[in-house]
């Protein structure tokens, strides 16, 4: 299957680079994704825009085949940009992977509150995270993360998203790779009708599996979170 890979905030491409063998091995066909504005740090991002982003994912998918079978793995933030290329595409993804992540709903933003001045959006020092976000990663790793992370265009985190085709989008296959909170916590969540995971809810069908470590399991366990792709995908 091919498989277009979306990282969240603050990284290109590259994030997938652990993750990507395993799913060769596997005999699926990775197609790790760079978003307009995450080329580099030295790149305009001033006027990038949430839509721009969606558009990049719905691009990937038409660059491949009609008759390819196609997945859409969005890893944090990116969770709602594959939801929305699902809903852009009927039809054309057979299965969409939320990596410590989850679907928005139309008109949701991750930070409408984001100051108007601001044109990008710098990774916070990691004292402003919580200890459950960085869990097992190693000090050279958040050296590493520090030093590729590139601004996220701040336009991507204060602007809302527009979706139109709630029953297609709803009907895509979907699994959650819960790594910073647990299955029974997305689980409880649910129960209580908690705005975080209404969307979620929503959906007709979808699974949520556990893969404990923190917010990154692209560089904490990569192998494992492979895995959980290649596992999501044969069932």
């Amino acid at each position: 299957m091919d498989i277009i890979l979306v990282p969240g905030f603050w990284l290109d491409g590259s994030a997938w680079d652990d993750v990507v063998p395993h799913l060769v091995e596997a005999g699926h066909t990775p197609h790790p994704l760079t978003l307009p504005g995450m080329e580099s740090r030295d790149t305009d991002r001033s006027q990038v825009t949430l839509a721009d982003h969606v558009a990049a994912v719905v691009a990937a998918i038409d660059a491949l085949p009609d008759d390819a079978e196609v997945a859409l793995a969005g890893h944090s933030a990116s969770g709602g940009l594959v939801y929305a290329a699902s809903d852009a595409r009927p039809g054309r993804v057979a299965h969409v992977i939320y990596v410590d992540s989850g679907p928005l709903a139309s008109g949701d933003a991750l930070n409408p509150d984001l100051p108007a001045e601001l044109d990008e959006y710098p990774l916070p020092p990691w004292e402003g995270m919580d200890d459950a976000s960085l869990r097992d990663l190693t000090e050279s790793q958040l050296q590493a993360f520090r030093e590729r992370a590139v601004p996220q265009p701040a336009g991507t985190v204060r602007e809302p998203h527009a979706l139109s085709d709630d029953r297609s989008r709803y009907a895509v296959p979907s699994t959650v790779i819960a790594s910073e909170m647990s299955a029974e916590t997305l689980r409880g969540l649910m129960a209580e009708n908690h705005s975080f995971v209404a969307e979620l809810a929503r959906l007709d069908d979808y699974e949520i599996v556990d893969l404990p470590t923190g917010h990154w399991p692209m560089f904490t366990r990569p192998a494992d979170l492979a895995s959980a792709i290649v596992g999501a995908l044969e069932r």
